[in-house]
């Protein structure tokens, strides 16, 4: 039987690693057994627990059908927080009314 981690580098086609302070960014594609293609990001942080360095991480998958809604929303919201912080905006009625809850 194969073990996971073997598993999963075969079905690595591609990866991008951004270093941004004490976090690590991974930006995998890889394939399903059907050879269709998905992403995967994983955000890496090290931290101390019970007195040890470990790596903590969370990754989301993100399936073909999904890449243009993904990729639309996350350049508005970049965009949004672009323009934010070139502006000196203290009024916060531009927040959304969404709750985590609504989600």
């Amino acid at each position: 039987m194969q073990n996971d981690q073997d598993y999963d580098a075969q079905r690595e086609v591609f990866t991008k690693v951004v270093k941004a302070g004490k976090r690590t960014y991974f930006f995998d594609i890889k394939a399903t057994k059907g050879q269709d293609h998905y992403i995967t990001v994983t955000e890496s942080k090290k931290v101390m627990l019970n007195g040890k360095e470990v790596f903590q991480k969370h990754k989301i998958f993100l399936y073909k059908e999904d890449f243009g809604k993904f990729s639309e929303t996350l350049l508005e919201v970049m965009n949004k927080a672009n323009e934010l912080n070139t502006n000196d905006n203290t009024d916060s009625s531009y927040l959304s009314d969404v709750q985590f809850e609504d989600l």
